[in-house]
């Protein structure tokens, strides 16, 4: 019966690839919140990725396997769900709301250039495409089918200001908690304080949390070979159910990645990006009441733009997305 069953009463739902690695692995330190082992399970994403990328995506899509998570999950007082998904689906704060609707939501947002990237670089580190990156912008920019795990959305999971508006609608925006990627690096423990404020748990606890470790941080590939083996369905296979999560991303990140200095981002790109999200930054800080300048790290000038083409991509196909 649905009373019998217990749901996540706080989501961190996003931004992909600003810290919600990070987050999840410091709150699960935390004695009164229990988090799953699966980080990601995007129940209330409901996916349907395409045939070509069924194999890498991982998620939840019945209800049963779902509560299996969270056996032993009632005695604690906040329990958890950090799918980095729900920020971008548009039906994910209805369907949280119906089945807990004062749940807590924590937003985490990173320079939507930098983001972009970072996903980018990811994809590419595991073999989902070999195209340059703006290539990689134009042909998923332009491509009329979108969805989670069907495109890879990179413009799209960075248009915050909407995103975080659905929740505020749903829930208030006194149950929705945006914090920075930035903060989190420089000053982990004020914001991890902050959320505990917000989730009511005890914030002495986050004194005792292992802020030492780096979760999730930029590596590359050791080569071509680690590359399609990673894209590969048989190895995915194995990495994800013939192995324990935690060996699976040992041997992702010391066997298949190794240290390196992460490639400077095209200067095109870089260009269009900034154009497109500069407007949209606006927004949000309008939205939040306050300046955001840890969204705009990548304006700084890391190198200069020694190309003159214009940055524009193709026109979005019309229809909903």
């Amino acid at each position: 019966m649905m009373s019998q069953r217990i749901w996540p009463n706080f989501y961190i739902v996003g931004a992909v690839k600003s810290g919600t690695t990070s987050l999840y692995a410091y709150l699960r330190q935390h004695p009164q919140v229990f988090l799953p082992t699966m980080k990601e399970p995007h129940f209330f994403t409901r996916p349907h990725p395409s045939p070509e990328q069924t194999h890498l995506i991982q998620y939840i899509a019945d209800v049963g396997q779902y509560q299996h998570l969270y056996r032993g999950a009632n005695q604690f007082p906040r329990i958890g769900d950090a799918s980095p998904s729900y920020l971008w689906c548009e039906e994910a704060p209805e369907r949280i709301h119906a089945v807990q609707p004062d749940a807590r939501i924590i937003v985490i947002l990173r320079d939507p250039v930098q983001r972009a990237y970072a996903q980018y670089l990811m994809d590419f580190n595991e073999g989902v495409l070999d195209l340059p990156f703006m290539e990689a912008l134009q042909r998923d920019w332009t491509r009329s089918d979108k969805g989670w795990g069907i495109s890879q959305l990179y413009v799209e999971l960075g248009r915050y200001t909407a995103q975080i508006i659905r929740y505020q609608q749903r829930f208030g925006a006194d149950h929705v908690h945006v914090c920075l990627l930035e903060d989190l690096k420089k000053t982990p423990l004020a914001v991890l304080e902050g959320i505990a404020d917000f989730l009511d748990i005890d914030r002495a606890a986050m004194r005792a949390i292992d802020l030492g470790t780096v979760h999730n941080a930029h590596r590359l590939p050791r080569g071509n070979w680690a590359r399609r083996l990673a894209s590969g369905r048989m190895s995915r296979f194995i990495g994800e159910h013939l192995f324990p999560h935690s060996w699976g991303e040992y041997i992702w990140r010391h066997i298949f990645l190794r240290e390196g200095r992460k490639p400077p981002m095209d200067s095109a790109a870089r260009r269009f990006l900034q154009e497109l999200y500069a407007p949209e930054i606006e927004r949000l800080e309008h939205l939040l009441n306050r300046p955001l300048p840890e969204l705009r790290v990548s304006w700084k000038a890391f190198e200069p733009i020694k190309d003159t083409k214009p940055s524009t991509l193709p026109q979005k196909p019309s229809g909903n997305i």
